[in-house]
């Protein structure tokens, strides 16, 4: 069984590492200006799963020195739904006066299929390219307001180029992507 294990994460492992890690937002946080959601280490990549319910959704992030910059938007692309919830997004100074956004309704969104997680996104607005920065921030806090005209949906935030994954995440990677593949690609959820 141990070395089925092993051989399983030496064929996974260089997919692992080039996929945003995934992580599906609890709502631990209100996720307002108030009380956002915190992302740790702005530069490590990561893929963060939500949900707009009638309100806007905020993240917070903070560094105390210049880091690479990357934010971009997608939404789960479901065989039986039509694409019905474009996101944007806006960049907000430690004053929550927008620096940067991306309109999502302005853009062409297109499909993709991610091979680690096996599923397809529609990809919307990005600040980067490819998925990856092409720019840097200055040093101090920044916010992320995601949005729609209806403030409904889910989406995934994509946020961070930098891949940083230890061998002791990998069981917590396949884990969150399973849960993804009944929370956020669940044909029921466009009806």
């Amino acid at each position: 069984m141990f070395l089925r294990v092993i051989f399983w994460l030496i064929i996974l492992l260089p997919s692992i590492v080039t996929a945003h890690s995934p992580i599906i937002n609890s709502k631990k946080y209100e996720m307002t200006k108030g009380d956002p959601f915190h992302i740790e280490n702005p530069e490590h990549s990561k893929a963060i799963f939500s949900e707009l319910n009638g309100s806007a959704e905020y993240y917070k992030m903070t560094s105390s020195t210049p880091f690479k910059f990357y934010v971009g938007i997608t939404t789960p692309k479901l065989e039986t739904c039509e694409q019905l919830n474009y996101f944007s997004f806006d960049i907000l100074d430690s004053d929550f006066q927008e620096i940067d956004g991306r309109n999502g309704e302005n853009f062409k969104w297109w499909p993709w299929y991610e091979k680690y997680g096996k599923t397809w996104y529609w990809v919307g607005p990005e600040i980067g390219k490819d998925f990856a920065s092409n720019r840097t921030y200055n040093s101090g806090t920044y916010y992320i307001k995601v949005y729609n005209d209806t403030n409904m949906g889910q989406y995934a935030l994509a946020v961070g180029d930098v891949e940083k994954f230890g061998i002791t995440a990998i069981p917590k990677l396949l884990l969150t992507v399973r849960k993804l593949k009944k929370v956020f690609w669940n044909e029921k959820s466009c009806n």
